[in-house]
């Protein structure tokens, strides 16, 4: 196919091509469609990532209209949305013709179809962090106190960003927000940015931050934050929880 013949329409048709149902069986268990999981309601095609991946490549560069991949991200499949993001993420992080602020209004009207962690993490950073970056900030908070378990990680994983930029500032706020959810994969994208801060920006500052709030921090948080420290000083870390 030409670049004037990808479309919104053909990525989804091929995405359909390549759907297992045995994959979408195993994906399904991970992704906790089953009533009660946090995925529940959400349908499987069943094609993995690296498949999406693969499939992109040739739509990385194509001038598909940003209201045609709004439009696709209403699909009831997962995969279909999975795709669509990353390719939004991939277009605001080369910001060509300067459609990130686009993109990320695009993205946080539709957060409603981004509901699960692998939605919001091959997405929030690029697109809500990098437009944020030299922004005011604010919307990270509202976003960390919503209903939404989706939004709370929106805001959450958008740190990473700013963390590979050497601010970590963010994620120092955001964290004890989050101190009391209810949720284990809000403590999870926590822990994995504070890790990521003492890894890529301080493990000073990031020390500071446990030194003061480790005794209050939901366990798989602590976990996660101090999984790169030595073993005599997450030890020190646990014992005060």
């Amino acid at each position: 196919m030409t670049a004037a013949t990808l479309t919104a329409a053909t990525l989804l048709a091929e995405i359909d091509d390549a759907a297992d149902p045995q994959v979408a069986e195993v994906l399904e268990r991970y992704f906790q469609l089953q009533p009660g999981g946090y995925g529940y309601g959400d349908q499987m095609a069943g094609v993995k990532l690296s498949t999406i991946r693969g499939l992109l490549k040739p739509y990385a560069r194509a001038a598909i209209p940003l209201e045609d991949l709004e439009q696709a991200l209403t699909s009831p499949i997962h995969e279909h949305r999975l795709a669509i993001l990353c390719l939004l993420a991939d277009r605001a992080s080369r910001n060509k013709g300067n459609e990130r602020p686009e993109i990320y209004d695009l993205y946080l009207r539709s957060t409603a179809y981004i509901n699960n962690w692998d939605l919001v993490d091959c997405s929030a950073s690029e697109i809500v962090g990098g437009h944020l970056l030299d922004k005011p900030r604010d919307v990270l908070t509202n976003l960390v106190h919503s209903e939404s378990l989706w939004e709370r990680r929106i805001a959450l994983v958008a740190t990473h960003w700013f963390i590979r930029r050497g601010e970590s500032e963010d994620i120092y706020h955001l964290a004890p927000e989050v101190f009391d959810d209810r949720e284990d994969l809000i403590h999870k994208a926590a822990g994995w940015m504070l890790r990521e801060a003492g890894k890529r920006v301080s493990e000073e500052e990031l020390r500071v931050f446990l030194d003061e709030h480790a005794p209050a921090m939901p366990r798989t948080m602590l976990r996660y934050a101090i999984e790169r420290l030595p073993a005599d000083v997450r030890a020190s870390y646990r014992a005060r929880r």
